[in-house]
């Protein structure tokens, strides 16, 4: 936060000073302004607000000298100004800037030397864009990788707490208002959710366009499929904590799970809350040789907790056999605890990530052929020039 304060402060003061050269205006503020609002927490952010926040008042400027040139300034043509402009600005898609389309327009159209006023609104805008890009580019953001890791990995430890809290209950006889609670709990881990995506989305945009990070889209497509995968064990959880509360309803003053039964659910969901953060570990693992005791450590936890969910199943079998009432119940918790296994698994997240990678590497291609091809040939050119080189070997 103080970083972030101490760069946009650096900006606006620079755009500021600048512009009382260049600017015809004795107080350029709208340079100033213009940095502010464009020095964003990511470059990728910074500038893309730029380009927006330009083009938003070149626009303005440009229905304000229409209007002048028609009707002047009265109280129906200020009206018909600011529904142009909206309209306008959704046109030119400024998004969050479409106000600033007919807050241009009006400042300018209530001016009496319009070409004056305008001249003077544009280029105090482009210098306060230009100095806002600059200031990322020398004063770069950080990258926001290591707190989305953070958020995903404390989200993980959340969901392993519900479930150690679930497993410790399913041994003995459970009221269904407890039961209810814990429903209460996993329905919590949604909002919790939301508040990791966002940590996510802003990682994802300090990578973007960053010089500073290399393979950026293999780090933004590791984790939003980490988060993903999370996100569906969240759902699943509190679906498992649903079936809970209505297996509590129907067995009454009775144990939630027969003695044997309700151990090995104990079991079987402390396993599955260890692979979980185990999981999330592996996703937000940066170098290869803790990514790869990780991923090791997972395998060996799914393993162990497929063993102990088929000896689960096993024992509800018997337990079905003896008394039919629950069977829906009872497989219903056999179908969730699975559901979880098979999403944490390593061979099904490494066959989603590079489903993933396709498919953002196709989006790209076809959004920018040519930027492609010429990726493309500077490639090849690279990896000729380092065969010739003699470093056809070397890992860079």
């Amino acid at each position: 936060m103080v970083v972030q304060t101490l760069r946009s402060a650096t900006a606006a003061t620079i755009a500021y000073v600048i512009a009382l050269r260049l600017s015809p205006e004795p107080a350029p503020l709208t340079a100033p302004l213009t940095a502010l609002l464009v020095v964003q927490v990511t470059f990728y952010a910074t500038l893309t607000n730029g380009i927006r926040r330009v083009n938003s008042v070149v626009a303005g400027v440009l229905v304000a000298i229409a209007f002048s040139m028609l009707v002047g300034l009265t109280w129906w043509s200020l009206a018909l100004l600011i529904v142009a402009s909206l309209a306008v600005g959704h046109l030119v898609r400024v998004d969050e800037y479409v106000a600033e389309v007919a807050i241009s327009a009006m400042l300018v159209l209530g001016v009496t030397t319009i070409g004056f006023a305008a001249w003077a609104r544009i280029v105090e805008t482009l210098i306060g864009a230009v100095v806002g890009t600059a200031c990322n580019l020398l004063l770069p953001p950080p990258v926001w990788v290591d707190k989305a890791g953070h958020s995903i990995e404390d989200q993980a430890r959340r969901v392993r707490q519900l479930m150690l809290r679930m497993g410790e209950e399913a041994g003995g006889r459970i009221p269904w208002e407890r039961a209810a609670e814990r429903l209460h709990e996993a329905r919590q881990l949604d909002h919790h959710i939301s508040q990791v995506d966002a940590s996510l989305r802003q990682a994802e945009d300090s990578l973007r366009l960053n010089p500073r990070v290399k393979e950026g889209l293999l780090h933004r497509v590791v984790l939003r499929t980490g988060l993903d995968a999370l996100e569906i064990c969240t759902v699943v959880l509190r679906v498992l904590a649903r079936t809970f509360t209505d297996l509590a309803k129907a067995r009454g003053a009775e144990d939630l799970f027969p003695p044997q039964v309700g151990a090995t659910v104990e079991q079987l969901l402390s396993e599955i809350a260890d692979a979980v953060v185990s999981f999330a570990v592996l996703v937000t693992t940066h170098l290869s040789t803790n990514a790869e005791s990780a991923e090791a450590r997972l395998s060996a936890e799914l393993h162990t907790a497929a063993g102990t969910r088929d000896r689960l199943a096993e024992l509800l079998r018997e337990e079905i056999g003896k008394d039919a009432a629950n069977w829906q119940l009872f497989g219903a918790v056999l179908t969730e605890t699975t559901r979880i296994i098979d999403e944490l698994n390593t061979e099904h997240r490494t066959r989603r990530l590079l489903e993933e990678l396709d498919r953002v590497s196709r989006g790209q291609r076809a959004k920018l052929p040519r930027m492609t091809r010429l990726r493309e040939r500077l490639g090849v050119q690279e990896e000729l020039w380092r065969n010739r080189a003699g470093f056809g070997e070397r890992s860079w």
